[in-house]
């Protein structure tokens, strides 16, 4: 079996337990009485680290496959609908946020999507463009733990302000800087696939 085509990978399985654990970050969230949002912040962030770490594991041990490519992002876009959503509507986080977010990764999906179907090659992903989603990634758990019982809840709301603004700045930067690439790509994929 050519290594593309395995299914159980370590990548595969940590992004199949990231999903997993959704219905308990929502539990957490709305199912538990009182809310816990302090341990939804936790578990949160934990899954958020768990992307890096099935990426670094899937290129350093050689573990890629055609279903973690899918699988993968897959995750990420559910853990950040709902993640992000899910906080907006506990109003731990300002709306005009969590909506920034959310519109700007349904843009940059629905676009990889239709570039994809209209034969563009693909788009390496920009700097700014991880910078500002790591960044929003941060802020989201620490907009959450801002609302929590925790100790440090005051100081997890400045933070999370710290890290969210310039997140966005850049996660919209990038957005708009892949216009340009999407039309150089699109041009180039229908070059290639000319006989």
């Amino acid at each position: 079996m050519p290594p593309e085509d395995r299914i159980l990978t370590v990548p595969n399985v940590i992004s199949l337990v990231r999903l997993a654990c959704i219905p308990w970050f929502v539990w957490l969230l709305f199912g538990s009485e009182p809310p816990d949002r302090y341990g939804a912040a936790l578990l949160l962030a934990a899954l958020g680290c768990t992307d890096w770490i099935d990426g670094y594991i899937a290129r350093r041990y050689q573990q890629v496959s055609t279903l973690g490519k899918v699988l993968d992002p897959t995750a990420d876009r559910i853990m950040l609908l709902v993640g992000v959503g899910g906080i907006m509507i506990d109003g731990s986080a300002p709306v005009w946020v969590a909506v920034a977010v959310l519109v700007r990764e349904a843009l940059v999906s629905i676009a990889v999507v239709v570039l994809a179907a209209m034969g563009a090659r693909r788009i390496d992903v920009q700097w700014a463009g991880k910078a500002g989603t790591f960044a929003c990634m941060v802020a989201f758990p620490l907009f959450l733990t801002s609302h929590s019982t925790a100790g440090w809840a005051d100081l997890a709301g400045t933070l999370a302000w710290l890290v969210v603004l310039p997140g966005l700045v850049l996660a919209w930067y990038a957005a708009l800087m892949y216009i340009p690439m999407a039309r150089t790509a699109l041009a180039e994929g229908r070059v290639g696939s000319t006989p």
